[in-house]
């Protein structure tokens, strides 16, 4: 049966009472009412009253009713009551229920891990934390509005409550579950703040960290970069440079910084100009562990130029101490030990049997104008070379005669593809210097 709202119990006493009262006097004061009669009040379903008591029809207004129909409409009235008051209890129950179920499915997802554990925001089933922002700051916020969305519905609830019937009738067990669920719910989501606070913290100092070493980065990048572009700032081009070696000591040098791989055949062409005496020294030296002389072109005292593979000697019929520019190419392969000298574009000599079948170790130290006695030093004074060179480039085949001709007289450009003649791959020491070089027409001109 329906439960009345609370104090309606005394109204419908009083009144049932009072209508028995009316009832007793009016039968005492009737003429045609036997003494002693009395009224006998029975409660019967609605439906049922027309069927076992017919009722009088309802008097128009003005009209004075009966006690018993008075009492009838009366009951009839509060039925209806009674039947509203059901329905509005009842729509607010299924609020209740299902305030009750989504509270119960957040707290039912209490305890799984990761960003599932928010993955439907209450009451909308919208997907609020499957997709995380990529800043946390925007997570924070959107959990913040989901929260005081679930608050501000709530609140409409509680209103709506208050207003159809009072909060104080609802059962006490029922009250103190939706507080502690909801005290619960609001423990969770601080938690999860909390979590994703300290997440944001971790997410900042990596970012710093990722920022300090991309800087560094990019500071000693600068650096090389100005540093390049101070040490081109003479220079045209990477490759329009001249080093000087104006005096015959054993500490003026230039360094290949590039090493050489293993060669079973190489070309060697450079530019360059001496008048030094007797002989113009080492032009350049590449020296490998266990073989300073793995490769040497050398003009020491009155010898002629020479050519040394792996400490085998093969004398070269080449004139380069007139103090002119002249354009000098050296080919050798292993197979036979063949070689081929050139001087300004013309093949001078050729040979064999030059440490045929010995492959250019790799690794070693290339050095322009002095010779090494070990890897990289021991240099000796009267074997440094005195003057200027200029595009020395290396190769790791036998260039054709024509490349070669060409190479020299100025109509072909052709960088070493082992080691080719730039600015950033030659470094000079004690005192050794570059320079500016003239075109490679003036060289010609020189000639």
């Amino acid at each position: 049966s329906p439960r009345l709202p609370a104090g309606m119990l005394p109204v419908i006493t009083g009144l049932l009472l009072a209508v028995a009262a009316g009832g007793r006097g009016s039968a005492a004061g009737d003429q045609e009412s036997p003494p002693g009669s009395r009224f006998v009040c029975t409660s019967l379903p609605l439906d049922a009253a027309g069927a076992g008591c017919p009722l009088p029809p309802v008097p128009m207004q003005g009209g004075a009713l009966p006690p018993e129909e008075e009492l009838k409409a009366t009951v009839l009235q509060l039925r209806e009551t009674v039947l509203q008051q059901k329905e509005t209890i009842g729509s607010q129950r299924e609020a209740i229920r299902e305030l009750t179920g989504k509270l119960s499915r957040c707290e039912s997802a209490d305890g799984k891990s990761g960003t599932g554990t928010w993955k439907k925001e209450l009451g909308k089933g919208k997907d609020t934390m499957g997709d995380l922002p990529r800043d946390p700051a925007q997570v924070i916020d959107q959990l913040s509005r989901t929260m005081q969305t679930l608050k501000d519905r709530l609140e409409s609830l509680e209103h709506q409550l208050r207003a159809n019937v009072s909060y104080a009738a609802l059962p006490n067990d029922l009250r103190e579950m939706l507080q502690r669920r909801l005290g619960d719910l609001e423990r969770q989501l601080l938690s999860k703040v909390a979590e994703l606070e300290d997440e944001k913290s971790l997410l900042h100092n990596e970012t710093s960290a990722h920022r300090q070493k991309t800087e560094t980065a990019l500071n000693a990048l600068l650096e090389r970069v100005s540093e390049l572009e101070k040490g081109n700032s003479a220079f045209k081009s990477p490759d329009e440079f001249k080093v000087s070696l104006p005096l015959r000591t054993n500490y003026l040098y230039g360094k290949i910084k590039k090493t050489l791989p293993e060669l079973y055949a190489f070309t060697i062409c450079l530019w360059l100009r001496s008048s030094a005496s007797p002989g113009i020294g080492t032009p350049f030296s590449y020296a490998v562990p266990g073989q300073a002389n793995e490769i040497v072109l050398i003009e020491w005292g009155n010898n002629p130029i020479e050519l040394l593979i792996n400490d085998k000697v093969a004398q070269l019929p080449l004139f380069i101490s007139d103090g002119k520019w002249h354009h000098i190419c050296i080919t050798w392969t292993t197979r036979d030990g063949m070689w081929e000298a050139f001087q300004d574009g013309e093949k001078l000599g050729t040979g064999e049997n030059l440490a045929p079948w010995h492959p250019i170790k790799p690794g070693g130290v290339l050095i322009l104008g002095q010779e090494q006695d070990t890897v990289g030093g021991r240099f000796d004074a009267t074997q440094a070379f005195v003057g200027e060179m200029s595009q020395f480039n290396i190769w790791d085949r036998v260039l054709k005669a024509e490349d070669i001709m060409n190479i020299a007289n100025c109509s072909t450009n052709m960088p070493g593809n082992i080691i080719p003649w730039v600015d950033n791959n030659v470094d000079v020491f004690g005192g050794a210097t570059k320079w500016p070089v003239e075109t490679c027409e003036e060289r010609l001109l020189d000639l």
